[in-house]
């Protein structure tokens, strides 16, 4: 590798997961944190870390800056986002090539283009991808909202162009109801990301959402890793991920690969993404959006194939060659990873911040665990709820959702006012409709009796 120094530009459990791959490497790490971070895992670990502002991260981990300015006093060479804050973000890899620093993932002028929404659509579109019908980029305005929704046909989906995280997304049955989407989107859109640019989609009910991750590097390699399964979600957010998607025939699996080679080739893309994708009850393909960066979700894949996603990122962004070729893939047996949330679904998922007095995370064959905190960490309130993924490997998918709930079930957590999502985690894990795969993006928002703002696109 050339590199001999990598700042990772983000916190918790994807910054120890980058260090300890960096560490194998023989790349010295650099941390940032923020004042609530302080005495974190990943602070530990790194070879060094540097303190880059307060606790709000607008003023931490969003603030470029401060984070450009670490990398230059520690001598780092490239800077790794994550997922998530600055990870998407254009104008940061600018900022990073500005000041030769290399940015781990895709150019900027790719990550703008893939980071449109609805312009991405009609760019895949002419690359042959199915897209749903829609409007035809951004639209202006109420009118042509509503001109667009008559065409296509009730109900659709409102979608923030710039949105991301299954957020700024609602449907609309009728005129009346899109109305209010319309101004609702457009609102929490400029509020969320800064751009208050939406599109229309025609609604999908009750699709599965599956995802292909690929890899390409400056050389024109392009290869994907097989497809997951998240259609396990609630209100937009994923909480349970499975590779490879159950009960897919294998000519659907095989054209999703294809499409998300032939996107990757058609935007140019270098390092690591995600290509998504929503399945109707017939079986239809419709490409949902590329995510340009590593995915919450990853480790399934890395179980499910043995590479390692983070070190295939370190070595397109050095200039290497990917390590393996499309040959070389062998999807072996089952994963399935459970998102354990510091929420209490009892109360509405409201986040439960506090200090663990007991930390035990589960092992034993076929268990990974990555996760930021141990015992006597203080869960902050001032970042997202994930506490820890439980990722399980297994020869079948039978053994593989048995596995998963013996980790959970092994999974000791306590803290005053800390609650987990656990027991529903388990609780999805049993469910037949989820035991013979005939769950859909609905499915949770139903079990749970809430009303999801959209349920299907997501």
């Amino acid at each position: 590798m050339s590199f001999g120094k990598i700042l990772i530009a983000n916190r918790g459990e994807i910054a120890l997961r980058i260090a300890r791959t960096c560490r194998e490497l023989g790349i010295a790490t650099v941390a940032v944190y923020s004042t609530a971070d302080r005495d974190a895992r990943f602070v530990a670990y790194a070879d060094e870390a540097v303190h880059i502002g307060p606790a709000p991260a607008k003023r931490s981990y969003r603030y470029p800056p401060a984070i450009i300015e670490a990398a230059l006093r520690t001598g780092a060479e490239a800077v790794h986002p994550g997922y998530g804050f600055l990870s998407e973000d254009a104008d940061f890899a600018r900022i990073c090539a500005d000041h030769g620093l290399v940015f781990i993932g895709p150019g900027p002028e790719v990550m703008e283009c893939v980071g449109d929404k609805a312009r991405v659509r009609a760019l895949l579109a002419a690359a042959g991808l199915p897209i749903l019908p829609g409007s035809d980029g951004p639209v202006a305005t109420q009118a042509e909202a509503e001109e667009v929704a008559e065409r296509i046909g009730y109900p659709v989906i409102v979608k923030a162009a710039a949105g991301g995280g299954g957020r700024g997304i609602e449907s609309a049955g009728d005129r009346a109801e899109l109305r209010e989407v319309y101004r609702r989107t457009t609102a929490l859109a400029r509020q969320l990301f800064g751009n208050g640019e939406v599109y229309l989609e025609r609604l999908v009910h009750a699709p599965r959402h599956v995802e292909v991750q690929f890899l390409a590097d400056t050389h024109g390699n392009v290869l994907h890793l097989g497809d997951r399964d998240c259609s396990l979600q609630r209100r937009n957010q994923k909480l349970v991920e499975e590779a490879p998607s159950p009960l897919l025939p294998e000519r659907v699996r095989e054209r999703l690969g294809e499409y998300a080679v032939a996107g990757a080739r058609h935007v140019g893309y270098t390092g690591a993404g995600t290509m998504e994708f929503l399945l109707d009850a017939a079986g239809g393909i419709t490409f949902m959006e590329i995510n340009a960066r590593i995915q919450v979700e990853h480790p399934v894949t890395e179980l499910l194939t043995g590479v390692d996603l983070v070190r295939e990122q370190i070595r397109v962004a050095a200039g290497e060659p990917l390590g393996i070729t499309q040959d070389q893939v062998a999807l072996t047996g089952a994963a399935i990873e459970c998102r354990v949330n510091a929420e209490d679904p009892s109360a509405g998922f409201r986040p439960t911040p506090g200090r663990l007095t007991s930390y035990h995370p589960p092992g034993g064959p076929g268990v990974r665990v990555d996760s930021g905190f141990s015992q006597g960490d203080v869960i902050p309130p001032d970042y997202d709820s994930l506490l820890a993924k439980v990722i399980v490997w297994a020869p079948t998918r039978e053994q593989a959702i048995v596995r998963a709930d013996r980790a959970l079930a092994e999974f000791a957590v306590e803290g005053p006012g800390v609650a987990t999502t656990i027991p529903l985690l388990r609780r999805l894990l049993a469910q037949p409709d989820f035991v013979a795969a005939r769950h859909s993006t609905a499915f949770v928002d139903l079990l749970t009796n809430e009303s999801s703002p959209i349920g299907e696109n997501q």
